[in-house]
């Protein structure tokens, strides 16, 4: 599955830095590509020059709103990023369509954080405008959730949150939470954690958008993941997790015969990655929350087994017995079990709940204090005209 990415805000460009990095990854290693192009979009000069690995061209680095911003922001006012992507979003749409491989395009991700200002506004407007020039492909967006700290000193930031998670679930076909508190590093510095951060928020992509883009006849899995299991799995509230256990099971030739214990060893890498990668979903919920499932396995062609895929559609079965289930297998790589699971169409979050509670608490907090504002200054304008002047 091939996507364009879209990274809009700090946050979002940076992840979508990673995804450009997941790409280079994909050519050196697979021989493919399972980017067609991305971009990143920005109010804030300095945010686009610190990125890395997408181009350094204007092309590829957007600067919008710069008449009323000078390069510098929004200063986490969303409602004027917001007002700035319709605004500037046929700049997004000129890049978008110059894209060289643009047919090859699956879907579009539109990523960004729902805290911020550029990315929590502009990331539902930008993904209206590419739904409306684009309807036959699917829009997802991946949407950084606050840090614990930033919900407790800055309302501002859950207000932000509110908005952007509605407005994204108004026109997104999915979209991806991401709960950035799920991946600190503790004792590590601010720099290493947001680093580490976006990187493992891009990870549990590569091997679920290079299974479809295979050209190798003796990686080609039998039961193949492609962009159309993908884009039937993939609908509103999304979570991914991804987990990967060593393994030194090895099959001789002449060892023709496998007693219970071998074979018991044999499928316990591929549940162990399957616990850890729901384990590391990027969003906390119930599993039996999800309406749709979809896990792929990759592992070496002498570990992958009918047993193994048996056992983890089994107890994913159990965990998620509403959901439809999709899977397959990705004979690649080398003493390993690797697991990608997606959960979607999730029924009941809690977290996304939590915010709009939150939001709407915080309204009505903005309201009463804006009347008490307007009181005081009433009474402070009828105070000032009896006071007599000194000037002529």
């Amino acid at each position: 599955m091939k996507l364009l990415v879209v990274g809009c805000g700090q946050a979002g460009g940076r992840i979508s830095d990673e995804f450009a990095l997941l790409n280079k990854k994909a050519r050196a290693e697979r021989g493919f590509d399972i980017m067609t192009n991305i971009l990143a979009v920005n109010t804030d000069v300095a945010d686009l020059s610190g990125l890395c690995h997408i181009k350094a061209d204007f092309h590829h680095r957007i600067l919008i709103g710069s008449g009323k911003t000078h390069g510098h922001g929004v200063g986490k006012m969303n409602e004027i990023g917001a007002a700035i992507a319709r605004e500037d979003g046929d700049k997004v749409l000129d890049k978008i369509r110059d894209t060289k491989n643009l047919p090859e395009t699956d879907a579009f991700m539109v990523v960004g954080s729902a805290a911020g200002g550029t990315g929590s506004g502009s990331v539902p407007v930008i993904t209206q405008i590419i739904k409306e020039h684009f309807p036959e492909k699917p829009v997802y967006n991946l949407i950084a959730l606050p840090f614990k700290f930033e919900e407790v000193t800055e309302e501002r930031s859950v207000y932000n949150v509110g908005t952007c998670l509605k407005s994204a679930y108004l026109v997104a076909d999915a979209i991806f939470l991401v709960d950035n508190q799920r991946y600190i590093t503790k004792n590590a510095s601010m720099r290493q954690n947001l680093a580490k951060i976006n990187h493992d928020i891009v990870k549990p992509f590569y091997n679920l958008l290079c299974a479809g883009e295979e050209t190798d006849v003796k990686y080609i899995g039998s039961k193949v993941v492609d962009g159309g299991d993908i884009i039937q799995t993939l609908s509103g509230w999304t979570t991914i997790g991804y987990g990967r256990t060593k393994t030194s099971v090895m099959k001789l030739p002449f060892n023709k015969s496998v007693d219970f214990r071998s074979k018991n060893t044999e499928a316990m890498p591929g549940t162990q990655a399957m616990n850890e990668a729901l384990g590391e979903l990027s969003l906390k919920c119930e599993p039996n929350d999800a309406r749709k499932a979809l896990y792929i396995i990759n592992a070496p062609p002498d570990v992958m087994s009918m047993d193994l895929i048996k056992d983890l559609s089994a107890a994913l079965r159990e965990m998620a017995p509403q959901a439809i289930i999709r899977s397959g297998d990705y004979p690649r790589g080398k003493g390993s079990v690797d697991v990608t699971i997606l959960l979607s169409e999730l029924v009941n979050s809690r977290k996304v709940m939590s915010y709009f509670t939150k939001t709407i608490s915080y309204m009505s907090h903005i309201r009463t204090e804006r009347g008490y504002i307007e009181e005081q200054e009433r009474g402070l304008a009828g105070a000032f005209q009896d006071i007599p002047s000194l000037l002529s």
